[in-house]
């Protein structure tokens, strides 16, 4: 497998920016009061830090899949190659088929995110709203269409929005004296009990959506310099700044608001700041966490407008998906489809269930069944296969399964019941698309299917 048409100008520092742009969106900002709220207590820290044990190990799958499959698209590529000939096809079909409704989704999330936050700033009613919201997806779809090398410097630049307005949460709280409070009464009124236990999973659906995010260089796989060693590099370093960063601003907002306003508030960081530097203050922020959640929406666009590229390239998807643009060298026709559905989607959904949908719709088949897919993987090649090893193999690919699953019930009946029929429909596609091409994935031997791959070649 080949990236030929893609060039390789992605550096260590522009990959990393991309990660971290994609995780830092809107979510943190938006999320805080939810976790508050199911977390009633200084233990509501707990949340973000279980948040980041999960990325944390389930960035060891990827770092051992994206450094040995350094292509666009990512878990496509992780899938087929982890299920192998008999079952790699239906599973990478299903994963991109299930990208093309959660993709957008995601992207709208964050553009419904920065219309909502807007609010700070702007009254909007639910009509102005949405406009807004639709206008970000237009804006970022204009901004992604050029250079990949281009791309690499508006993302660095972006990122800066990230530091300043995490380290203005920070010093603030520093300068205004409490900041160990929090961190000194984490455990004030924790009781380890079932019902922790299920708040704790039902804050922590949010807080692994604000570190979703730290593989999306995965996705850019064949544009990474030397991708061995940056795409792991990239990820293990964005989770550990975002989670520092997570953690400091949630610390130094909960040494200045109490905690019953902070769980009441749709805009705790900018109430944060009207407190510590006035109202003129507050606005000026609420400018640069918007400036980050628009970042996180280019990011996010990015990485996800490869996957049915990939997939498309490999004759896998629709072939009009492989389309490169004849001179910027980027493909557009699926930059341009995910853009559309995203920008109808802003205009339709509302956040809090398009964070929920987007966790549940992607746990069983990308994380979990990469994880799988990743043992399989490893059973048949070898632990020598890998340009990339993990410590400690396999208890993490172990522990991302049992978390993930986890997670996944915690997103209810309701989101559940959604994604497994997404699932379902997707294999009753791929059953329709197997039998027109003629191809018999769940009772063919390996033997049949090297015959006919080889034919197709």
């Amino acid at each position: 497998m080949s990236e030929a048409n893609l060039s390789r100008k992605i550096s260590f520092i522009q990959a990393s920016a991309i990660n971290m742009i994609d995780m830092v969106g809107i979510g943190p900002f938006v999320v805080m009061s939810f976790v508050v709220q199911k977390l009633n207590g200084g233990y509501f820290l707990y949340a973000w830090i279980a948040g980041a044990i999960l990325s944390f190990i389930d960035s060891m799958v990827w770092s051992q899949l994206g450094a040995t499959f350094p292509l666009a698209g990512g878990s496509y590529n992780f899938l087929k190659e982890g299920f192998g000939n008999k079952w790699g096809k239906p599973m990478s079909f299903l994963f991109v088929w299930q990208t093309m409704i959660q993709a957008p989704l995601v992207i709208a999330s964050a553009a419904i995110g920065f219309a909502q936050y807007l609010n700070y700033i702007v009254a909007l009613n639910t009509t102005e709203s949405k406009m807004v919201s639709g206008a970000v997806v237009i804006l970022i779809v204009f901004l992604l269409y050029r250079k990949i090398e281009a791309i690499g410097k508006i993302s660095v630049l972006l990122s800066i929005g990230v530091f300043i307005i995490m380290g203005w949460i920070i010093i603030g709280a520093f300068m205004h004296g409490n900041f160990m409070q929090p961190v000194l009464h984490i455990n004030d009124g924790l009781h380890l009990n079932k019902g922790f236990a299920a708040a704790l999973g039902f804050a922590s659906v949010k807080t692994v959506y604000s570190y979703l995010g730290y593989y999306n260089v995965c996705h850019l796989g064949g544009e990474i310099i030397n991708p061995e060693k940056n795409i792991p590099r990239s990820m293990f370093i964005s989770i550990a700044v975002i989670c520092f960063l997570y953690l400091m601003m949630n610390i130094s907002v909960a040494s200045v608001l109490p905690l019953h306003d902070m769980e009441k508030s749709n805009f705790v960081v900018s109430e944060y700041i009207s407190v510590l530097a006035g109202p003129t203050a507050a606005v000026i922020a609420t400018g640069i966490i918007l400036w980050v959640a628009f970042a996180s929406v280019f990011s996010t666009m990015l990485g996800y407008s490869r996957i049915p590229y990939a997939a498309a390239k490999d004759g896998a998807f629709f072939s009009v998906f492989a389309k490169l643009h004849p001179t910027k060298n980027f493909p557009y026709v699926s930059l341009l489809i995910l853009g559309a559905i995203a920008f109808v989607f802003s205009l339709l959904f509302k956040l809090s269930d398009v964070i929920t949908a987007i966790l549940a719709m992607r746990i069983l088949i990308q994380f979990v069944g990469q994880a799988i897919g990743l043992l399989l993987l490893h059973k048949r090649k070898g632990d020598n296969f890998f340009k990339w090893k993990m410590p400690l193999y396999p208890l993490p690919v172990i522990l991302a399964i049992i978390i993930w699953l986890l997670i996944f019930y915690s997103t209810e009946i309701k989101m559940m019941m959604i994604a497994c029929t997404i699932i379902l429909a997707g294999v009753i596609a791929y059953l329709i698309k197997s039998g027109y091409k003629k191809e018999f994935p769940f009772n063919a031997n390996d033997d049949v299917i090297k015959e006919m791959e080889n034919k197709n070649d």
